[in-house]
């Protein structure tokens, strides 16, 4: 796999520990899937090299992808389980229940990314799903080695295609 975080260190938390997986696990009831714990032991989250995901479904920014910011980590002030982590997200932002916000996007929360626990119950292997402004989960990827896979740069993407076909007005 090519290196999956760029150089800066936002959205990076603490090193990773067993200790902080099961507090996170505990926090959040679910068991986060071994390839999320692989791709943060690389780094505790951060910006992704390749942050844009191909979908077959038009989304409100665009007609053929999304774009995340950051992968969110474990602990710190970024961290999945942390004050302003995904219990808070989800009721803050009207997202669907259906797991843990793990990336943070352009929109700055009006749309996301989710693992998505509800056909494989808390301690399962998740789909990972995107909302968009509709909080219609949207399975992009059967699991989250799957959608690290299928990420690309975003300079593949024309960005003045970007809203041509979209559903909303392009606003962030």
């Amino acid at each position: 796999m090519p290196e999956l975080f760029d150089d800066g260190d936002y959205y990076t938390g603490p090193p990773l520990t067993d200790a902080l997986i099961t507090r996170a696990e505990e926090a959040l009831g679910v068991k986060l899937p071994a390839s999320y714990l692989a791709a943060l032991r690389e780094r505790n989250g951060g910006h992704l090299r390749r942050s844009c995901l191909p979908t077959t479904f038009p989304t409100t920014w665009s007609h053929d992808h999304f774009e995340v910011h950051g992968l969110l980590g474990l602990g710190g002030e970024w961290g999945i389980d942390s004050e302003f982590g995904s219990r808070y997200m989800i009721p803050e932002w009207d997202y669907p229940d259906v797991g843990v916000v793990i990336c943070s996007t352009p929109s700055a929360g009006h749309d996301t990314v989710m693992l998505d626990y509800s056909d494989c119950g808390p301690k399962g292997e998740p789909a990972v799903v995107y909302v968009d402004e509709d909080r219609v989960p949207r399975r992009v990827a059967d699991d989250f080695a799957e959608f690290l896979d299928r990420l690309r740069p975003c300079d593949e993407y024309d960005e003045d295609d970007e809203d041509d076909e979209g559903e909303g007005d392009g606003e962030p």
